[in-house]
């Protein structure tokens, strides 16, 4: 299969410049690499209300369509950057479009990045996060019962794992689940890691690398290191999985989705070609990447 056009030269220029290694960057450098890469995202989305709020000393971006009204379906959102970079910025855009797509409210949760903040920093922000936005739910605008729980890379993982903790406590339950690309398995034992592990920018060097600064301490096969091999999915909302042709982390993702189906999830799962790891970022070059979006605004609108 080939590369879409866009997406290519990008593959091009990276392989062509050495395919530069995350690994040997300093933190600072990796995370100033991430906001650049935002250039591709298209043009910025205006049509909507954007602010940064602090609810209970954590900081949310909400972003909301223009002259909403009542109690709108929320989407929580969780940015990627395999656990040590990302955050509003990096997000900015893909957040605007999905508010605009689908009308609901996007509420995006700021969550501690490693190497400063190790596990559970993250997972802790992730859970708590959604249950201050499901406490301050009328505040904010927001129908209880009309909660997607998304999030791309690192924040499908948190996504995923906070839908987990909340199921185990019994507080609330989102409506559902979109998992966009996610890191799933930290022991990197699926074979997109080799197959697609070297020259499409996103490489095994830049994912293990991150779960190395977030997990120094923690095994790689704890339930909230490698959500993948839980046998506790079940009760969990409807879901629905993206995977990228040429993402390392394309066969965990789409062996998430068998594993929801054998434990009675209702699940969907689609694999977009074509494209690499963080493709959705991309809308500014990407064809695939515009129809993900308004697929998922789709979603997460909840229509029955």
């Amino acid at each position: 299969m080939a590369l879409e056009s866009g997406i290519a030269q990008l593959v091009e220029a990276f392989i062509a410049a050495g395919r530069p290694s995350s690994r040997e960057q300093n933190i600072d450098d990796r995370r100033a690499g991430y906001i650049a890469s935002t250039a591709l995202a298209g043009e910025t989305e205006t049509r909507l209300l954007v602010e940064d709020i602090e609810l209970d000393n954590m900081t949310f971006r909400v972003v909301s369509p223009l002259n909403a009204t009542g109690s709108l379906p929320c989407v929580i959102y969780y940015h990627g950057g395999c656990f040590v970079s990302g955050g509003f910025a990096t997000h900015d855009n893909p957040l605007r479009q999905l508010a605009l797509y689908s009308g609901c409210r996007v509420i995006a949760v700021q969550y501690r990045l490693a190497p400063e903040h190790t596990y559970p920093a993250a997972h802790d922000d992730a859970e708590r996060g959604a249950n201050i936005i499901w406490k301050y739910a009328e505040k904010l605008g927001i129908d209880r019962g009309r909660i997607t729980l998304a999030g791309d890379s690192a924040g499908g993982h948190l996504a995923l794992t906070s839908a987990l903790r909340l199921k185990a406590t019994e507080q609330w339950q989102p409506a559902r689940l979109i998992l966009i690309y996610p890191m799933l398995d930290a022991t990197a034992s699926f074979e997109s890691y080799a197959r697609n592990g070297q020259d499409y920018i996103i490489t095994r060097d830049t994912l293990l690398s991150g779960y190395e600064m977030y997990l120094p301490h923690t095994d790689l096969k704890h339930p909230e290191a490698s959500p993948l091999w839980r046998d506790d999915f079940s009760g969990l909302p409807p879901t629905h999985i993206i995977t990228a042709e040429f993402d390392p982390l394309c066969d965990e993702g789409e062996a998430l989705y068998q594993r929801f189906l054998e434990q009675g999830v209702e699940c969907t799962c689609q694999r977009y070609m074509g494209v690499i790891h963080g493709f959705f970022q991309l809308a500014g070059i990407s064809l695939a990447a515009r129809s993900a979006m308004r697929d998922i605004a789709w979603r997460v609108a909840i229509h029955e």
